[in-house]
């Protein structure tokens, strides 16, 4: 608020002359009672927030060096500002106020110019003497401060004359309307922060930190922000709840230091949009505000801020709350790293899970399953063997060998994610894979055929760029096994049984760049798939068998 509307807002009218008997706006005029009572301690306390921040800081500065013998009546200063506050608190008291039947604004007002004309006549004779003292020392610095010290303890005055003078009848009608209800073109900002604290639920350490300092008062900004820079801190001021917003939307702080009683929107609903945004509700904030109603300590508590001050605050207690605050704001900083940091490396362990079981698998260990074994009744398996690599690896590097290895089984891999199959392992040059497992599929013989083939066009791809001269040898069966989980250092999850290893015998006594199927699996697949019989072979533990070429495609 400028000092114009500030003097206005110090002159609230009367709402006790209306008759508590009056049922129908005994709540109303309770309630424009109360706004009026704390406009005007608001409002009393902001010059006095300005005697006693600015002295205290000028007997920093002259700690240790006061030339001129300015300190002496600086504490005085100072204590007269004390007393000042102690006095419009004894004076303004609600409890006491609450008692009478009626508010007698024009006794208060008297009232309050007898019994605090000696402290504040103490502040101007002092800031006067001193500032005559300090402009032939040609203290520029000291000069400027004590300026601000007198103009707070003439503005002062003006306040509590306001309050005698603007009173009576007329006053009060200003308050209260036609209907009753506190008229919206008075008191408005006062209003809006009363109405939020009545409707309740409807809506010291060392190290630095970037402190947001929200407040309409350019004088209180100022001396937070010197008290807080003057210990290392980064400050930020922002002159209503608006600007606030926009400015935590933009900016990353580590604590909120904000007044209630603002033009535009109030405390109330900025710390509600603060503590309601995932992204901001994490940031501290303190609030430091004249409005030191029991209610509105508990309710700014209860939507989340880390502290409650009455101002003018004690730099000794605000430094002691600033501390505590920002400690805990790293903490729960440090706490989120090291959240991160776990899912990091959750995410990294599951992925090398992933890399070593099916993922339905992975699953079930997860969920706490120790045992894992199934038997599946109709599955396709496929072995695969990279002939020629033995030969290729006599005259090849280590690094060339196991960049090439990797690149072929990369492509078989990303073909069995293609086809829906699941690679079970590698071993050595040899690849194996299986359709049906884990999760039960009818097609899984034709899976397993479609990627067959698209291996021969990967190892067809390798030998069409030069890199190696190698070829494929594949062998398909289908039936019955059983699947599961062995190890307890190191899993891996197998298939065993006799179409396993019919399945290994087809691909070692397969022929080169050819794709060997059993007489189960071509009747499987004969329909959608060209074959050529290659008749009768001995297979070693299984005897004579007819296998046939899968060829291509119809």
């Amino acid at each position: 608020m400028s000092q114009t509307e500030s003097r206005h807002s110090g002159g609230r009218p009367d709402a006790g002359t209306y008759s508590d008997g009056q049922d129908s706006t005994a709540p109303t005029t309770d309630r424009a009672r109360r706004t009026l009572l704390a406009t005007i301690r608001h409002d009393l306390r902001t010059p006095i927030n300005a005697i006693v921040g600015y002295s205290e800081m000028l007997l920093e500065d002259l700690d240790g060096t006061d030339e001129q013998g300015t300190a002496p009546d600086l504490r005085k200063i100072r204590s007269a500002g004390t007393e000042l506050l102690a006095l419009v608190s004894s004076i303004l008291d609600p409890a006491r106020i609450n008692a009478s039947q009626e508010l007698d604004l024009e006794a208060v007002g008297i009232e309050l110019r007898r019994d605090l004309r000696t402290p504040i006549n103490a502040v101007l004779g002092y800031s006067e003497m001193l500032l005559e003292d300090a402009d032939g020392a040609g203290q520029d610095t000291v000069t400027a401060d004590l300026r601000k010290i007198h103009s707070a303890a003439e503005h002062f005055l003006s306040l509590i004359d306001d309050v005698v003078r603007f009173s009576g009848k007329d006053a009060a009608d200003a308050v209260l309307d036609a209907e009753g209800t506190l008229a919206p073109a008075v008191l408005r900002d006062v209003v809006s922060t009363v109405r939020s604290l009545e409707e309740g639920n409807e809506m010291a350490r060392d190290e630095p930190g970037h402190i947001l300092i929200v407040d309409d008062k350019e004088i209180n900004r100022d001396i937070l922000s010197r008290h807080l820079e003057r210990r290392g801190h980064m400050t930020t001021g922002a002159e209503n709840g608006v600007r606030a917003l926009e400015l935590v939307g933009a900016t990353r702080f580590d604590l909120v230091l904000l007044d209630i009683m603002m033009p535009q929107m109030n405390g109330y609903e900025v710390l509600r949009r603060l503590k309601s945004d995932p992204s901001l509700r994490d940031i501290p904030v303190i609030v430091i505000s004249a409005l030191d109603e029991m209610e509105s300590v508990v309710r700014c508590i209860e939507m989340g801020a880390e502290d409650y001050l009455p101002k003018p605050f004690n730099p000794v207690l605000l430094q002691a709350r600033i501390g505590a605050s920002l400690e805990k704001k790293r903490l729960r900083d440090q706490e989120q790293l090291y959240l991160e940091q776990i899912r990091f490396e959750r995410a990294k362990s599951e992925r090398l899970l992933l890399n070593v079981l099916p993922e339905a698998i992975a699953a079930r260990l997860k969920e706490g399953e120790h045992v894992i074994a199934e038997r599946y009744e109709e599955v396709t398996v496929l072995f695969a063997d990279i002939v020629g690599f033995t030969e290729y690896s006599a005259s090849t590097s280590p690094e060339k060998l196991v960049y090439l290895l990797n690149d072929i089984f990369s492509s078989f891999d990303r073909l069995a994610d293609r086809h829906g199959v699941e690679k079970i392992k590698t071993i050595g040059d040899a690849y194996m894979a299986v359709g049906g497992v884990p999760t039960p599929r009818h097609d899984h013989a034709p899976a397993i055929a479609e990627m067959a083939l698209d291996m021969q066009e990967e190892i067809a791809r390798v030998k069409s760029d030069g890199i190696a001269p190698l070829d494929i040898r594949v062998g398909i069966n289908a039936g019955p096994v059983i699947a599961g989980i062995i190890g307890t250092r190191k899993f891996i999850y197998d298939l065993w049984g006799d179409t396993v290893n019919t399945a290994s015998r087809m691909e070692s006594h397969g022929l080169v760049g050819r794709i060997q199927v059993t007489a189960h699996t071509y009747e499987r697949l004969k329909h959608a798939y060209r074959f050529e019989e290659r008749g009768v072979i001995l297979v070693k533990g299984k005897g004579e068998m007819t296998t046939y070429v899968l060829a291509g495609r119809l």
